[in-house]
Protein backbone atom coordinates (compact mmCIF):
# COMPACT_ATOMS: atom_id res chain seq x y z
CA UNK A 1 0.00 0.00 0.00
CA UNK A 2 1.13 3.59 -1.06
CA UNK A 3 0.65 5.65 1.88
CA UNK A 4 1.86 9.51 2.11
CA UNK A 5 2.44 11.84 5.12
CA UNK A 6 2.50 15.78 4.21
CA UNK A 7 3.44 18.18 7.53
CA UNK A 8 3.39 21.49 8.51
CA UNK A 9 6.61 22.05 9.92
CA UNK A 10 5.90 25.17 11.46
CA UNK A 11 3.36 23.66 13.43
CA UNK A 12 3.74 19.90 13.36
CA UNK A 13 0.24 19.55 11.95
CA UNK A 14 0.39 16.28 9.48
CA UNK A 15 -2.06 13.96 7.00
CA UNK A 16 -1.79 10.84 6.06
CA UNK A 17 -2.96 9.56 2.82
CA UNK A 18 -3.99 6.18 1.46
CA UNK A 19 -3.13 6.67 -2.01
CA UNK A 20 -4.28 3.13 -3.05
CA UNK A 21 -7.76 3.21 -1.02
CA UNK A 22 -9.09 6.04 -2.89
CA UNK A 23 -6.97 8.95 -2.11
CA UNK A 24 -8.76 9.02 1.27
CA UNK A 25 -7.08 10.89 3.88
CA UNK A 26 -7.85 8.88 7.07
CA UNK A 27 -5.66 10.89 9.63
CA UNK A 28 -5.26 13.93 10.18
CA UNK A 29 -3.41 15.25 13.34
CA UNK A 30 -3.56 19.15 14.41
CA UNK A 31 -1.44 20.77 16.44
CA UNK A 32 -3.20 22.92 18.64
CA UNK A 33 -1.93 25.12 21.42
CA UNK A 34 0.36 22.14 21.92
CA UNK A 35 -1.36 19.61 21.66
CA UNK A 36 -2.17 16.61 18.67
CA UNK A 37 -6.03 16.64 18.36
CA UNK A 38 -7.02 13.64 16.07
CA UNK A 39 -9.45 15.15 13.79
CA UNK A 40 -10.39 11.60 11.18
CA UNK A 41 -11.42 8.48 12.16
CA UNK A 42 -10.68 5.41 10.60
CA UNK A 43 -10.26 1.48 11.43
CA UNK A 44 -6.71 0.95 12.69
CA UNK A 45 -5.11 -1.20 9.63
CA UNK A 46 -7.09 1.10 7.14
CA UNK A 47 -4.45 2.21 5.79
CA UNK A 48 -3.15 -1.41 4.97
CA UNK A 49 -6.83 -2.72 3.58
CA UNK A 50 -8.77 -2.87 6.61
CA UNK A 51 -12.33 -2.12 6.52
CA UNK A 52 -14.46 -0.86 4.17
CA UNK A 53 -13.15 2.12 1.81
CA UNK A 54 -16.68 3.49 2.43
CA UNK A 55 -16.04 3.68 6.53
CA UNK A 56 -13.33 5.23 7.04
CA UNK A 57 -11.56 8.33 6.90
CA UNK A 58 -12.79 11.34 3.77
CA UNK A 59 -13.63 8.71 1.21
CA UNK A 60 -14.45 10.68 -2.28
CA UNK A 61 -17.71 10.15 -4.18
CA UNK A 62 -17.96 10.86 -7.58
CA UNK A 63 -19.32 11.01 -9.86
CA UNK A 64 -21.90 10.86 -7.97
CA UNK A 65 -22.05 10.84 -4.42
CA UNK A 66 -24.59 8.22 -2.02
CA UNK A 67 -27.27 6.08 -4.27
CA UNK A 68 -28.38 5.81 -7.74
CA UNK A 69 -31.38 3.90 -6.72
CA UNK A 70 -31.05 0.51 -8.03
CA UNK A 71 -28.55 1.07 -9.98
CA UNK A 72 -30.52 2.39 -13.29
CA UNK A 73 -30.13 5.66 -14.94
CA UNK A 74 -30.99 7.02 -18.61
CA UNK A 75 -28.49 9.56 -19.84
CA UNK A 76 -28.91 11.16 -23.74
CA UNK A 77 -31.54 8.31 -24.93
CA UNK A 78 -29.39 5.14 -23.54
CA UNK A 79 -29.71 3.71 -20.30
CA UNK A 80 -27.46 2.11 -17.82
CA UNK A 81 -27.40 -0.52 -15.06
CA UNK A 82 -24.55 -0.08 -12.43
CA UNK A 83 -23.45 -3.00 -10.15
CA UNK A 84 -25.56 -2.85 -6.89
CA UNK A 85 -22.97 -2.52 -4.10
CA UNK A 86 -23.14 -5.44 -1.82
CA UNK A 87 -25.47 -5.92 0.60
CA UNK A 88 -27.41 -2.96 -0.86
CA UNK A 89 -30.65 -2.76 -3.30
CA UNK A 90 -28.58 0.34 -5.32
CA UNK A 91 -24.98 1.75 -6.37
CA UNK A 92 -23.60 3.38 -3.60
CA UNK A 93 -20.54 6.53 -3.90
CA UNK A 94 -19.35 6.42 -7.47
CA UNK A 95 -16.42 4.80 -8.67
CA UNK A 96 -13.29 6.42 -7.48
CA UNK A 97 -13.01 5.62 -4.09
CA UNK A 98 -12.27 1.68 -3.97
CA UNK A 99 -9.30 2.12 -6.68
CA UNK A 100 -5.55 3.16 -6.63
CA UNK A 101 -5.38 6.59 -7.68
CA UNK A 102 -1.73 8.04 -9.34
CA UNK A 103 0.11 10.71 -7.42
CA UNK A 104 1.02 14.03 -10.05
CA UNK A 105 3.19 16.36 -7.53
CA UNK A 106 4.33 16.06 -4.31
CA UNK A 107 5.95 18.45 -1.58
CA UNK A 108 6.50 18.46 1.97
CA UNK A 109 2.93 19.46 3.12
CA UNK A 110 0.92 18.71 -0.02
CA UNK A 111 0.28 16.10 -2.54
CA UNK A 112 -2.24 16.01 -5.70
CA UNK A 113 -3.78 12.48 -7.27
CA UNK A 114 -5.73 12.51 -9.90
CA UNK A 115 -7.69 9.50 -10.86
CA UNK A 116 -9.54 9.45 -14.87
CA UNK A 117 -11.64 6.61 -15.47
CA UNK A 118 -10.77 5.36 -18.51
CA UNK A 119 -7.21 4.91 -16.85
CA UNK A 120 -7.51 4.13 -13.31
CA UNK A 121 -10.90 2.11 -14.01
CA UNK A 122 -10.84 0.78 -17.49
CA UNK A 123 -13.65 -1.78 -16.40
CA UNK A 124 -16.35 0.89 -15.18
CA UNK A 125 -15.65 3.07 -18.45
CA UNK A 126 -19.08 1.46 -20.16
CA UNK A 127 -20.93 2.71 -17.27
CA UNK A 128 -20.65 6.23 -17.48
CA UNK A 129 -21.55 8.58 -20.26
CA UNK A 130 -18.16 10.13 -20.73
CA UNK A 131 -14.56 9.66 -19.54
CA UNK A 132 -13.85 12.36 -16.39
CA UNK A 133 -10.45 13.17 -14.66
CA UNK A 134 -10.58 13.72 -11.17
CA UNK A 135 -7.94 15.50 -9.42
CA UNK A 136 -7.68 16.00 -4.96
CA UNK A 137 -4.80 18.57 -3.70
CA UNK A 138 -4.29 17.83 -0.13
CA UNK A 139 -2.45 20.66 1.83
CA UNK A 140 -1.50 20.81 5.45
CA UNK A 141 -0.82 24.71 6.69
CA UNK A 142 -1.56 25.64 10.58
CA UNK A 143 -3.95 24.12 11.73
CA UNK A 144 -6.02 23.11 8.24
CA UNK A 145 -6.37 20.92 5.69
CA UNK A 146 -7.30 21.96 2.51
CA UNK A 147 -8.75 19.95 -0.02
CA UNK A 148 -8.73 21.50 -3.58
CA UNK A 149 -10.71 19.81 -6.43
CA UNK A 150 -10.65 19.62 -9.99
CA UNK A 151 -13.04 18.23 -12.15
CA UNK A 152 -11.77 17.64 -15.48
CA UNK A 153 -14.03 16.66 -19.02
CA UNK A 154 -11.17 15.12 -21.49
CA UNK A 155 -13.99 13.75 -23.70
CA UNK A 156 -15.83 14.85 -26.63
CA UNK A 157 -18.94 14.80 -25.37
CA UNK A 158 -20.69 16.14 -21.94
CA UNK A 159 -19.55 14.79 -18.64
CA UNK A 160 -22.96 14.39 -16.34
CA UNK A 161 -21.65 14.40 -12.47
CA UNK A 162 -21.68 15.49 -8.63
CA UNK A 163 -19.20 15.32 -6.11
CA UNK A 164 -19.36 14.68 -2.39
CA UNK A 165 -17.00 13.82 0.76
CA UNK A 166 -17.78 11.22 3.09
CA UNK A 167 -15.59 12.47 6.19
CA UNK A 168 -15.87 10.72 9.35
CA UNK A 169 -14.90 12.93 12.25
CA UNK A 170 -13.67 11.53 15.55
CA UNK A 171 -15.78 12.36 18.45
CA UNK A 172 -14.70 13.64 20.73
CA UNK A 173 -11.84 15.78 20.54
CA UNK A 174 -10.50 15.55 23.95
CA UNK A 175 -8.90 12.91 25.94
CA UNK A 176 -10.86 13.67 29.13
CA UNK A 177 -14.56 14.31 27.01
CA UNK A 178 -17.49 12.05 26.03
CA UNK A 179 -19.29 11.84 22.80
CA UNK A 180 -22.39 13.44 24.71
CA UNK A 181 -20.22 16.60 25.63
CA UNK A 182 -19.88 17.39 21.82
CA UNK A 183 -22.24 19.89 20.07
CA UNK A 184 -22.73 19.42 16.43
CA UNK A 185 -23.47 22.47 14.30
CA UNK A 186 -25.02 22.37 10.52
CA UNK A 187 -26.86 25.84 9.46
CA UNK A 188 -29.47 23.57 7.19
CA UNK A 189 -32.99 24.98 7.34
CA UNK A 190 -34.70 22.34 5.56
CA UNK A 191 -34.39 18.53 4.49
CA UNK A 192 -35.43 16.05 1.83
CA UNK A 193 -37.94 13.44 2.83
CA UNK A 194 -36.08 10.26 2.26
CA UNK A 195 -37.67 6.70 1.66
CA UNK A 196 -35.03 3.98 3.00
CA UNK A 197 -32.47 7.06 2.26
CA UNK A 198 -33.60 7.41 -1.31
CA UNK A 199 -35.58 11.49 -1.99
CA UNK A 200 -38.69 11.34 -2.53
CA UNK A 201 -38.42 14.92 -4.54
CA UNK A 202 -40.12 16.66 -1.40
CA UNK A 203 -38.47 18.83 0.89
CA UNK A 204 -39.53 20.14 4.20
CA UNK A 205 -38.35 22.34 7.56
CA UNK A 206 -35.70 20.49 8.91
CA UNK A 207 -37.19 18.13 11.88
CA UNK A 208 -36.81 18.46 15.26
CA UNK A 209 -34.26 15.59 15.47
CA UNK A 210 -32.05 16.73 12.35
CA UNK A 211 -32.26 20.42 13.28
CA UNK A 212 -28.24 21.49 14.44
CA UNK A 213 -28.41 24.85 13.69
CA UNK A 214 -27.56 26.23 16.98
CA UNK A 215 -26.10 22.88 18.03
CA UNK A 216 -27.09 20.13 19.62
CA UNK A 217 -25.87 16.99 20.91
CA UNK A 218 -25.66 14.00 19.24
CA UNK A 219 -26.95 12.03 22.99
CA UNK A 220 -30.54 10.10 21.42
CA UNK A 221 -30.02 11.62 18.00
CA UNK A 222 -29.11 8.30 15.27
CA UNK A 223 -28.86 10.46 12.23
CA UNK A 224 -28.78 9.48 8.26
CA UNK A 225 -30.37 12.82 7.05
CA UNK A 226 -29.86 14.56 3.19
CA UNK A 227 -30.14 18.39 4.81
CA UNK A 228 -29.86 21.22 2.33
CA UNK A 229 -31.17 24.82 2.41
CA UNK A 230 -27.47 25.74 3.83
CA UNK A 231 -26.79 29.28 4.61
CA UNK A 232 -24.36 31.55 5.45
CA UNK A 233 -23.61 35.41 5.70
CA UNK A 234 -20.38 34.59 3.83
CA UNK A 235 -19.19 33.04 1.00
CA UNK A 236 -18.45 29.79 2.26
CA UNK A 237 -20.93 27.43 4.76
CA UNK A 238 -19.44 26.34 8.36
CA UNK A 239 -20.09 22.83 9.88
CA UNK A 240 -18.81 22.25 13.17
CA UNK A 241 -17.96 20.18 16.16
CA UNK A 242 -17.46 21.86 18.85
CA UNK A 243 -16.26 20.02 22.38
CA UNK A 244 -16.46 22.42 25.31
CA UNK A 245 -14.90 20.26 27.65
CA UNK A 246 -11.91 20.27 25.52
CA UNK A 247 -12.09 23.64 24.98
CA UNK A 248 -11.95 22.92 20.78
CA UNK A 249 -13.45 23.18 17.75
CA UNK A 250 -13.22 21.35 14.50
CA UNK A 251 -14.83 23.30 11.84
CA UNK A 252 -15.54 22.10 7.83
CA UNK A 253 -15.86 24.95 5.45
CA UNK A 254 -16.87 24.77 1.46
CA UNK A 255 -18.26 26.99 -1.07
CA UNK A 256 -22.06 26.99 -1.64
CA UNK A 257 -21.20 24.92 -5.15
CA UNK A 258 -21.95 22.30 -2.09
CA UNK A 259 -25.51 22.39 -1.62
CA UNK A 260 -26.53 19.42 0.83
CA UNK A 261 -25.00 18.11 3.83
CA UNK A 262 -25.64 14.46 4.78
CA UNK A 263 -25.43 14.18 8.11
CA UNK A 264 -24.78 10.61 9.51
CA UNK A 265 -24.08 8.92 12.87
CA UNK A 266 -22.66 5.91 12.35
CA UNK A 267 -23.15 3.06 14.72
CA UNK A 268 -19.78 1.10 13.87
CA UNK A 269 -17.69 3.85 15.56
CA UNK A 270 -17.55 7.15 17.83
CA UNK A 271 -17.76 9.86 14.81
CA UNK A 272 -20.08 11.98 12.67
CA UNK A 273 -20.40 11.89 9.20
CA UNK A 274 -21.20 16.01 7.72
CA UNK A 275 -20.75 15.34 4.07
CA UNK A 276 -21.11 18.18 1.62
CA UNK A 277 -22.26 17.28 -1.63
CA UNK A 278 -22.36 19.11 -5.29
CA UNK A 279 -26.06 17.67 -5.49
CA UNK A 280 -28.72 15.49 -3.85
CA UNK A 281 -28.83 11.68 -3.54
CA UNK A 282 -30.41 10.07 -6.24
CA UNK A 283 -29.86 13.54 -8.19
CA UNK A 284 -29.39 11.69 -11.70
CA UNK A 285 -32.46 10.45 -11.79
CA UNK A 286 -34.23 12.99 -10.17
CA UNK A 287 -33.06 16.47 -12.12
CA UNK A 288 -34.66 14.54 -15.19
CA UNK A 289 -38.09 14.30 -13.62
CA UNK A 290 -37.74 17.95 -13.70
CA UNK A 291 -36.78 18.49 -9.81
CA UNK A 292 -34.12 20.62 -9.29
CA UNK A 293 -31.34 18.28 -7.80
CA UNK A 294 -28.30 19.99 -8.14
CA UNK A 295 -27.27 17.65 -10.95
CA UNK A 296 -24.34 19.29 -13.20
CA UNK A 297 -22.89 19.05 -16.36
CA UNK A 298 -19.45 19.52 -17.76
CA UNK A 299 -18.81 20.77 -21.35
CA UNK A 300 -16.10 18.40 -23.30
CA UNK A 301 -12.96 20.54 -22.68
CA UNK A 302 -14.33 21.79 -19.65
CA UNK A 303 -13.33 21.61 -16.07
CA UNK A 304 -14.38 22.97 -12.24
CA UNK A 305 -12.83 23.64 -9.03
CA UNK A 306 -14.03 23.89 -5.45
CA UNK A 307 -12.65 23.44 -1.85
CA UNK A 308 -13.17 22.25 1.64
CA UNK A 309 -11.41 23.24 4.57
CA UNK A 310 -11.23 21.30 7.76
CA UNK A 311 -9.45 23.68 10.85
CA UNK A 312 -9.22 23.11 14.63
CA UNK A 313 -9.13 25.57 16.41
CA UNK A 314 -9.37 26.87 20.16
CA UNK A 315 -12.89 27.77 21.76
Amino acid sequence: MSIITIRDDSTGSQASIAVDRGFNCYQFLAQVDEQSVDVIAAENGFEQGAGAPSHDGIPLLFPFPNRIRSGRYSWDGQEYQLPLTEGHPNTLHGFVLDRAWRVIEQGNNFVTGQFQLSMDAPDRIDLWPSDFILEVRYTVEGTALTMDVTVTNPDNKPLPWGFGTHAYFKLPLGEHSSVDDCLVQASAHQEWVLDECLPTGERRDVSKMADLRQGASLAGRKLDDVLTDLRSDGDMIETSVTDPRAGLRMVQSFPKDFRELVVFTPPWTAAVCMEPYTCVTDAINLQQQGLDAGWRTLDAGGSFTTQIVIRVESV
